[in-house]
């Protein structure tokens, strides 16, 4: 028997509330009569907003507490982007759901320069990816990368304190917040890596709830799910952390998967690029061959393994 009631465990974050809003809206469009809540909630990565995430113990700090609800029966689901979910799931939680991928570019955002060449000689840019620390030290080895955390209202607060010359975030949060006059430039694939699975909203859930899976199972988009797929265990054959710098973009086409990976060094700048393509069927051993591929390069002496 279906449940009458879906309870989404979500972040307090205006972007967190913002997906959970819009998957909440897309399940009462895809179940009629179905009652669907909202059961908001502070996670530890939220709350430690001092240190960078790499330290602290990286990006599965924003899922514990979701998962904890979900185990507990105070929610039967948790909304999450995408690139926020470690590359291996905590036991008895499965991804149901992967909603159409939007606009995975980072955005460069700067009140007073169009783009990151514009930018002058040792300019304060802030970010606290590791992944992106890597490609604008590559780029522009002069520029002074500063730390920045919070929500993305904290972050364009800070930029607009006048704090940084300019801030990377993502485009697909911005353009979800109506912000996207705030993208001053792209930073694209296939030069620029986003992390794996960015742009993408994921629906998690416990495991063995197969009313509520078969809820979910029909805002499943396969052609995202392949791609992420494909990023994904690329990521997870390269560690699966986010205390390193790792992109991944992987495109479908009319000849099947095409994925672009990249390992750097945020000290450095040093880039580690590797491309493959398969059939779409074969997005895991796609991903694998990517990563090994970057780990024949030297990828392990970056990545620590």
């Amino acid at each position: 028997m279906n449940p009458s009631t879906l309870r989404i465990a979500t972040r307090k974050s205006a972007l967190a509330l913002w997906q959970a809003e819009h998957v909440a809206a897309l399940l009462r469009a895809a179940h009629p009569g179905l009652a669907v809540e909202l059961v908001p909630m502070t996670t530890r990565g939220d709350e430690i907003l001092d240190q960078p995430l790499a330290t602290i113990g990286g990006k599965g700090l924003f899922l514990k507490e979701l998962e904890v609800a979900m185990l507990e029966g105070r929610a039967d689901l948790a909304v999450h982007s995408l690139k926020d979910v470690p590359a291996e799931l905590e036991p008895g939680f499965v991804l149901p759901a992967i909603l159409p991928r939007a606009d995975a570019a980072d955005a460069f955002v700067s009140n007073h320069y169009a783009d990151l060449a514009a930018l002058p000689h040792g300019a304060r840019v802030g970010t606290s990816s590791l992944r992106r620390q890597a490609q604008l030290r590559a780029l522009r080895p002069d520029l002074v990368l500063l730390d920045l955390r919070g929500n993305v209202g904290t972050r364009l607060g800070k930029l607009d304190a006048g704090d940084y010359d300019a801030i990377v975030l993502a485009c697909a949060g911005l353009e979800r917040l109506g912000l996207a006059a705030r993208i001053r430039a792209r930073l694209a694939a296939p030069d620029w890596l986003p992390a794996p699975g960015q742009a993408a909203i994921a629906i998690e859930a416990r495991e063995g709830q197969t009313s509520v899976l078969a809820l979910l199972a029909a805002l499943d988009d396969a052609d995202t799910r392949l791609a992420i797929t494909a990023e994904r265990a690329m990521n997870h054959a390269l560690g699966g952390s986010c205390t390193v710098p790792v992109g991944g973009w992987c495109v479908l086409g009319e000849h099947g998967l095409h994925l672009r990976g990249m390992v750097g060094d945020a000290t450095s700048g040093r880039l580690l690029h590797a491309d493959a393509s398969s059939a779409g069927d074969q997005a895991i051993e796609l991903g694998r061959q990517v990563a090994a591929a970057l780990l024949k390069q030297g990828a392990g002496e970056l990545l620590g393994i």
